[in-house]
């Protein structure tokens, strides 16, 4: 297990200082991020916490996960290592001249 967390269920209107205020309950919140739309700057629904030890997540993930927060229910569970991507856009080509 390690120390980050994964939840979701989070209202669109949680910040992370209500977040950390929330997981502290159970121990030492190294950090709290609410995910946020780039776009309209409300948040995603979901977020990442990191303890301050593995055995702390484990504590707090079983303590608070499907409970309620902020009328809605969380789902806590270990945070996954976030794979590396490929495709998408990506700026010019090497192999090409530009022509303009």
């Amino acid at each position: 297990m390690t120390n980050k967390l994964f939840v979701a269920g989070l209202s669109y209107s949680a910040t992370d200082s209500a977040l950390e205020q929330h997981f502290s309950q159970f121990g030492k919140v190294l950090s709290a991020k609410v995910i946020m739309d780039k776009y309209t700057g409300q948040g995603k629904g979901f977020g990442f916490v990191e303890m301050s030890t593995p055995e702390e997540a484990k504590i707090t993930m079983d303590k608070l996960n499907n409970t309620q927060f902020l009328e809605r229910t969380l789902v806590v569970k270990e945070a996954k290592p976030q794979e590396n991507r490929t495709g998408g856009f990506q700026r010019g080509n090497d192999n090409k001249q530009n022509r303009w």
